[in-house]
């Protein structure tokens, strides 16, 4: 049993198997027995696991496991108290409504890699950022709960699963879990709680790759994660 972390780049597709000459995990990685536990959209970066156990495949994905899942959003527009009550209360989607979320502005905005192609910058029209942490899996949900207050999601970037971080993990890059890892997630697994406290409160990001400009200018800022 193996786990593998990787930082998927924008516009990679979630699949090892060619489709439409579009860049797919193939291109970046040589895991011929490995599969992803898990969805990242082609349009989405950042954390995705993958194992070459079916069986562990299968239980990370379990909703009833509930592992939890933090996201950081640059969004249009400017994140207000309201909007974050509800995302964290829950908000009315095409296929119900979603479970209570974490989620809060990040202030100062996160230091991440450029993305390639970037965000257009609109000097009259702000964007802001939003760490949202859920323990759903519905498709292109974080997407739709951003738009559901206001908010339409720009850049999405997926920065921790359960555990597991993006911490040293540039683009396109990817390493093993340790045996010590990988066995206390397996034990996380088997906890009827699917979870614990001392998982939500790690830090999600201490600086993978090079800073972002988000489509502005550069600023040149050592990478770094928010404060607390």
């Amino acid at each position: 049993m193996r786990l593998l972390l990787f930082n998927k780049p924008y516009g990679v597709l979630t699949r090892f198997s060619p489709q439409d000459d579009r860049p797919i995990l193939a291109d970046h990685l040589r895991a011929p027995d490995f599969h992803p536990a898990g969805r990242l959209d082609h349009d989405s970066e950042g954390l995705l696991l993958l194992t070459d156990d079916g069986r562990l495949q299968a239980r990370i994905t379990d909703p009833r496991h509930a592992v939890e899942k933090v996201y950081w959003a640059q969004v249009d527009g400017l994140v207000t108290a309201d909007a974050v009550g509800k995302l964290e209360h829950g908000v009315l989607l095409n296929d119900g409504i979603t479970r209570p979320a974490r989620a809060r502005r990040l202030v100062p905005e996160p230091t991440l890699w450029p993305r390639d192609p970037p965000i257009r910058y609109r000097a009259q029209l702000p964007t802001d950022w939003l760490e949202l942490e859920i323990r759903e899996g519905r498709n292109r949900q974080v997407r739709r709960m951003t738009a559901a207050v206001g908010l339409p999601t720009l850049r999405l970037v997926r920065v921790r699963i359960g555990p597991f971080t993006l911490d040293g993990l540039p683009p396109g890059a990817h390493r093993e879990a340790t045996p010590a890892e990988l066995r206390a997630f397996v034990a996380r697994l088997d906890a009827p709680s699917g979870g614990s406290a001392s998982a939500r409160s790690a830090s999600p990001l201490r600086g993978p790759a090079r800073n972002s400009n988000a489509g502005r200018p550069s600023t040149n800022r050592p990478a770094r994660g928010p404060r607390r």
